[in-house]
């Protein structure tokens, strides 16, 4: 948009005016970030208006990207970089003795997610519009989040993460467009006279959906998607009052009906908690497809034509019930016949599967399906018993080959079957992670549906984690290479020509150091830690799971610490290891996990022999905007999951796009970065996936010989039972058998040896100034690829089968 900085302030005065009756001079941070947040909604409401217009009236084919986390960030830098108009407020502010990036701070990160999930449905949602796809989100309007996490005493607890305790400028309620949604009661299938069968489904508990509605602003065009974001809420009492209702039964009622929405991932180790899960999931997946059906009919469009209109995507397994929710809704309520609605459902759904851990893979219990979810359970029989007869046929009745493949098995409802039968497109996020499911976990699958398997490689944001996270490297892409890259980040490539230029080069470093600066002076003020910042940056931030072997990561630290004890000229560069990750409430050996890593760090950093040769900072309640400040500032980018468990991961993308150097495996899109940037811009090591796999099939694993054989692993391993290590006696001693007395399920013994030698290269590589500024280059270089503006014209052309707008 065009704006004057006159025009700005003039707006801006007056916003204040009618929020607060109080002039700028005497306002507050807190108040001049509402007045800009909502000046920022008036702005783009024009703009939301015209596109949801241009929508209906040209009658685009929509995509509705389903999915229970959008991590979003926050928005109020971001709207107003894709306004076009963020220098022009900057400098507005400026003349009127505000700091913008004083208000930026005020606006807390959105609580509805949690890992690269979430984040990688927020990139999408941020392509989509930048890129002039027609694209909506649909999600849970959580009112907690996950949880705020606070380290005590070094461990991890979990409090509540009310970011909606203040306004959240950025929503709109849209109380006509609440749907109702039904849980529990009893269905049947009653005969009729004409020998048809009509659903019946009575005793229901009715739950009001209300949507909340978010603009997602593109970058500098016309185009203003819709994140709608669903929440829990009692309907309206209708019909005569009861002479035996109770007000205690009322407020029960309201109560589990507002806790649908009210955190993300409640704890699902209990009957409960496995309750509210699949609740959750059906609410948002019945309330949005209700939403669909609903604006399809009102554009005067038969149902008939609804895949042709409408794209709705399965992120993950937790939207799968979309499947027969959308049956339900074709047949019940619009009367088509099983056919014909099966063909719609197939040609409108579509599904990523983002992991090959099986245990990962969604099943629920037949028994507690099928009380809260009558109806839909009924329709899913009613799949599986029709998928069973073509399984018969192609297997010729090989009875164990279709429990195997059947939805419904074994007592459970199979969540991915589910989703590769029903839809029309399966697809994997990156290609060592597709390929092991056409040729390993899902083969069978692959067997059956050929034609529905494919690749699309994960993607990230270029405009949050290079242009709003990196300014000062984008000033210096634009100066370098001109600012084509902003709107087609493959230009980025055109940075390489300047790798050998000592002028490019100083600056890069320049760059990166002024970053570090900036990550050191926050980790003092948060941690009261001082980091040097001309150390090495070595960073392992990400969700804590065993398979991502943050263990790994410390075990290795703790080897440095008792090599400088045993040899006080130890030869060292000096290392800063920043960690930041939080453990699923539930998950206590990722917790434990938590503990020794900062056991280790307490000790290590106070411990005057390390002579400053080791720092180690965990930094708490990691989110979008914490990454923010670290990805910037990291120079080694610590991807070390274990080969074959990582589907894909983003954040090794975004520490890429920044210049840091990956320290990988040959797990999820490391092997496609390596295959960009070349072998000897990154560090890779460990297992191969044929090892991995080769040890799986063969069981010959046995952690305990290295044990045995390996003083080194000894040292470590002994120091975690011998009180070495100050305060993790219980978490020691669990870490110690879960890697030998279980077998280390994850190989970090084995990969221990190629784990140490990588950062003796890291180091080596960190000497030669030219080489490591010529590595980082060639890494930021090749990154555009790796753009989600890039993965999602993929999915719009090979999966959904929409165009772009205007771009």
């Amino acid at each position: 948009m065009i704006l004057t900085k006159d025009q700005f302030k003039k707006d801006f005065v007056k916003k204040m005016m009618k929020l607060y009756a109080q002039d700028v001079e005497n306002s507050t941070t807190h108040m001049q970030y509402f007045t800009l947040g909502y000046l920022l909604k008036e702005y783009i409401s024009e703009g939301w208006a015209k596109t949801t217009s241009r929508y209906k009236k040209y009658g685009e084919k929509q995509v509705y990207y389903f999915s229970i986390e959008f991590l979003l960030g926050r928005l109020l830098a971001s709207n107003l970089l894709n306004l076009g108009i963020r220098e022009t407020a900057k400098e507005a502010l400026a003349e009127m003795g505000i700091r913008l990036t004083d208000i930026e701070d005020v606006e807390v990160d959105a609580g509805l997610g949690n890992g690269g999930l979430g984040r990688l449905a927020a990139c999408f949602m941020d392509s989509m519009a930048s890129s002039g796809i027609p694209g909506n989100g649909n999600g849970i309007r959580y009112k907690y989040g996950l949880f705020q996490q606070k380290i005590v005493d070094g461990y991890q607890v979990e409090l509540p993460e009310n970011w909606l305790r203040d306004d959240n400028v950025w929503e709109v309620r849209k109380s006509d467009k609440a749907v109702r949604v039904r849980f529990y009661g009893d269905a049947w299938m009653k005969p009729l006279e004409n020998g048809s069968l009509a659903p019946i489904h009575t005793g229901y508990q009715e739950v009001l959906a209300v949507p909340y509605d978010t603009a997602l602003v593109g970058y500098e065009n016309k185009t203003v998607n819709t994140l709608r974001l669903w929440n829990a809420e009692v309907p309206p009492y209708e019909g005569e009052i009861q002479e035996d209702l109770n007000f205690n039964n009322v407020l029960k009622n309201k109560r589990e009906i507002e806790s649908i929405t009210e955190v993300l991932y409640p704890d699902d180790s209990n009957h409960e908690g496995r309750v509210l899960r699949l609740k959750q999931e059906y609410f948002f997946v019945s309330a949005g497809l209700q939403s669909i059906v609903q604006q399809h009919k009102e554009a005067g469009h038969p149902m008939s034509t609804l895949h042709d209109l409408v794209a709705v995507h399965i992120n993950d397994t937790h939207p799968a019930v979309a499947i027969p929710e959308l049956m339900r809704i074709l047949m019940d309520e619009e009367g088509l016949e099983w056919d014909e609605a099966w063909h719609i459902t197939q040609n409108t759904m579509s599904y990523t599967n983002h992991t090959i851990m099986s245990e990962a893979l969604e099943k629920w219990p037949v028994e507690l399906f099928k009380d809260l979810l009558p109806r839909i359970y009924l329709i899913v029989e009613e799949i599986d018993r029709r998928f069973r007869q073509i399984l018969v046929n192609k297997f010729q009745g090989n009875g164990d080959m279709v429990e195997k493949l059947a939805i419904i098995s074994g007592g459970y409802v199979r969540m991915a079957h589910l989703c590769i039968h029903g839809t029309h497109s399966v697809n994997g996020v990156a290609k060592l992670h597709t390929e092991i499911l056409k040729t390993q976990e899902l083969r069978d699958f692959y067997m059956l549906y050929p034609y529905k398997f494919n690749n699309k490689t994960n993607g990230i944001t270029h405009r949050r984690w290079l242009m709003l996270a990196n300014p000062e490297l984008t000033s210096l892409l634009d100066e370098t290479i001109g600012d084509s890259w902003r709107r087609n980040p493959q230009d980025l490539k055109l940075f390489k020509k300047y790798k050998r230029d000592a002028e490019v080069q100083r600056r890069v470093e320049e760059t990166k150091l002024h970053n570090k600066e900036r990550l050191a002076a926050y980790i003092k003020e948060k941690n009261n830690i001082i980091v040097d910042p001309n150390s090495i940056f070595d960073v392992h931030v990400k969700r804590l799971h065993a398979y991502k072997r943050q263990l790994l990561n410390a075990l290795h630290i703790l080897h440095q610490y008792h090599e400088i004890l045993e040899n006080p000229n130890f030869d060292m560069l000096p290392k800063t290891y920043i960690f930041a990750a939080k453990a699923a409430p539930g998950y206590y050996y990722a917790k434990e996990i938590i503990k020794f890593i900062n056991a280790l760090a307490d000790q290590v950093n106070n411990d005057p022999r390390v002579k400053g040769r080791i720092k180690m900072v965990f930094l708490e309640n990691y989110g979008v905007s914490l990454a923010e400040k670290i990805i910037p500032a990291s120079e080694v980018s610590e991807q070390i999951s274990t080969t074959t468990k990582e589907a894909s991961g983003t954040s090794n993308m975004k520490f890429m796009m920044n210049g840091a150097i990956t320290l990988a495996t040959l797990d999820g899109a490391n092997v496609e970065i390596l295959e960009e940037v070349g072998n000897p811009n990154i560090v890779i090591f460990g297992m191969t996936e044929k090892e991995v796999l080769d040890y799986y099939r063969s069981g010959n694993y046995v952690s305990r010989d290295f044990y045995n054989t390996d003083p080194r692993i000894k040292r470590v391993l002994d120091s975690l039972t011998n009180g070495m290590i100050k305060g993790i006696s219980v978490e020691g001693r669990d870490i110690f058998k879960s890697l030998i007395d279980y077998n280390d399920e994850f190989f970090v013994l084995k990969d221990f040896d190629s784990y140490l030698n990588a950062h003796v290269k890291i180091e080596d590589l960190y000497k030669d100034r030219f080489t490591w500024n010529k590595m980082s280059i060639e890494n930021i270089s090749s990154s555009g690829v790796f753009s989600s503006d890039v993965t999602v014209m993929q999915y719009a052309s090979g999966i959904w089968d929409t165009r772009m707008i205007e771009r």
